[in-house]
């Protein structure tokens, strides 16, 4: 794709049920969710109209059984997977799944950082630019914020690795310490902050709804569950933290 070297291009859900959580999240986010596929491998796109943001695969009894969870991941674009992984071993990071290719997709590999968090890198098969991260289009993920045991080393990470930089902070409250602002290039991505309290540490994703307040009464209604917020942030909008119908942490941002 046409990003820019080390910006999020894809998303994914893992859910033991998919079925159930088409039934959520197209309720709770607004999203168009695909039909199940014939055959063995059940991967459905999220939709916002015709663009697709994000992906739900089915996670297995056997992927379980390999140490996978039922957890929102995200794809970050590099212009070479292959060195991309060789950097992230280097500067500590783990590799799950070595880079394979899917036709027709691109080339990727399933990774951590030395913090353990887990993601993707990817290239991708098309000339096309990714929207599937957009910091303000409606339905799609607006933020992408970091929450790390290690927060220097986290952050010195990603700069290596994918040349992110961290134009300003902000102080917490407490002894959360200070909220990281990432991006990449002159394009504000996300944030990192430091694991404390009861917050996990591992990737959060905002999607973007019409009206928080409305949002927060549908994750009651379809099974969910809030667990911060409604909370205002800089610009005017207000976000929640929340878990879907089977306990996936995920974030949303909007007016209300």
């Amino acid at each position: 794709m046409s990003n820019r070297n080390g910006m999020p291009i894809w998303y994914e859900l893992l859910s033991t049920n998919p079925d159930a959580s088409t039934t959520f999240y197209e309720h709770v986010i607004g999203w168009t969710i695909g039909a199940k596929p014939s055959g063995d491998f059940d991967y459905r796109t999220i939709a916002v109209g015709d663009s697709g943001v994000a992906g739900l695969m089915h996670l297995t009894r056997g992927m379980a059984a390999d140490g996978a969870k039922a957890t929102w991941l995200f794809y970050i674009g590099v212009d070479d997977v292959d060195a991309t992984v060789a950097a992230i071993t280097e500067k500590g990071g783990t590799v799950i799944k070595p880079a394979w290719d899917m036709p027709g997709v691109g080339r990727m590999a399933f990774v951590t950082d030395p913090q353990g968090n887990p993601f993707y890198v990817m290239t991708s098969a098309s000339n096309g630019t990714s929207t599937a991260f957009d910091r303000f289009g409606m339905g799609k993920c607006n933020w992408n914020e970091l929450v790390t045991s290690d927060h220097a080393t986290g952050d010195a990470f990603y700069a290596d690795v994918f040349g992110w930089t961290y134009p300003g902070r902000m102080t917490m409250p407490g002894d959360m310490g200070d909220y990281v602002f990432v991006s990449v290039g002159d394009v504000g991505i996300g944030a990192t902050m430091h694991a404390s309290g009861d917050a996990a540490p591992g990737w959060r994703f905002y999607f973007r709804t019409p009206d928080i307040d409305a949002t927060v009464a549908k994750v009651g209604e379809a099974g969910g569950k809030v667990l911060m917020g409604p909370h205002d942030v800089p610009g005017g909008d207000r976000i929640i933290l929340a878990t879907d119908s089977h306990g996936v942490v995920f974030g949303a941002v909007g007016p209300g």
